[in-house]
């Protein structure tokens, strides 16, 4: 398919809180590197940079990213703000707080609750922003998120961040957050080839409740942080031909059938899969192509 003049509007919108976006977003994980974090060579900071550029001339208005997004010589939050500031009015940039890695790059002990305001402190440094449009919090393992949903909470009630999702998280947790403050978004790994029962029934829950359900890794499959996936069932392969597009792209049209709530956030720092991303909002599937690629979601459990 011609991916040259698609912008990211033809994906549709959707609303986080009282900030329009379209749902076919960017990821900013793989700006620093050829693969997440310090799995790969740091990358040309240059294209990095006109990467975001062109995101942005290709109507992405919702960047996901996180203040630990680094590789030995680059930050995603200072690409980004080298990239766009001072940022367009409407574009929203969503991060993330929960995990640490320390200057060297391992990964630390996750934060404690009263350690997230400083986790939003670094967010809101990095990017030269005085609040965050979203923060979610990533869950690290623990039972509850009580504790740190409320911690962000009362930042949200400060001014530092103007709306909350969560992260890694089953139904229960969201739950617990609602009881706590509004949730604007969840964002769990899931995708075509990553059925997950609970998951799916969150993805509907959240449906239910207005809320933006936002998967990572939805093209990168079971390579998750190392990169996009080739390993594509006949499934795939098949609708891609029938298209003229390619699997990736059918991944991500497949996640933006799966309902109006449903969002993507692909990263590349490819400036032609960056159009190719894109041009992937405009794809629609007949109902065979669709049934077809659900069994295959299905069968994937």
């Amino acid at each position: 398919m011609t991916s040259g003049t698609i912008t990211a509007d033809t994906s549709g919108t959707w609303t986080l809180g009282d900030l329009p976006v379209n749902r076919l977003g960017f990821g900013a994980m793989r700006l620093t590197g050829s693969a997440a974090f310090h799995q790969g060579t740091p990358s040309d900071r240059a294209r990095s940079v006109a990467v975001l550029r062109k995101a942005v001339e290709l109507g992405v208005n919702h960047i996901d990213t996180a203040a630990f997004y680094f590789s030995a010589l680059r930050s995603a939050n200072e690409i980004i703000n080298t990239a766009l500031a001072p940022y367009p009015d409407d574009l929203v940039v969503v991060t993330k707080v929960g995990p640490f890695r320390d200057y060297s790059g391992e990964w630390g002990t996750a934060a404690r609750p009263d350690q997230l305001r400083g986790h939003v402190e670094e967010n809101l440094r990095q990017l030269g922003r005085d609040h965050l449009d979203v923060v979610n919090l990533r869950r690290m393992g623990q039972d509850s998120i009580a504790e740190h949903f409320g911690a962000l909470a009362e930042l949200r009630q400060a001014g530092l961040v103007r709306h909350l999702g969560v992260s890694d998280v089953t139904s229960r947790h969201l739950d617990e957050a609602l009881a706590i403050a509004p949730v604007v978004c969840v964002q769990n790994r899931w995708g075509l080839d990553m059925r997950d029962a609970a998951t799916d029934e969150l993805v509907r829950l959240c449906g239910d409740r207005g809320i933006a359900f936002v998967p990572f890794f939805a093209v990168a499959g079971e390579a998750g942080a190392g990169g996009a996936t080739e390993d594509h069932d006949d499934a795939v392969l098949a609708v891609a031909r029938a298209h003229d597009a390619s699997p990736a792209q059918v991944r991500l049209a497949w996640t933006l059938h799966q309902g109006r709530h449903v969002l993507a956030i692909p990263g590349t720092g490819n400036p032609d899969h960056l159009a190719e991303n894109v041009a992937a909002g405009a794809l629609r599937f007949t109902e065979q192509e669709l049934d077809l690629l659900d069994a295959l979601h299905t069968r994937t459990g």
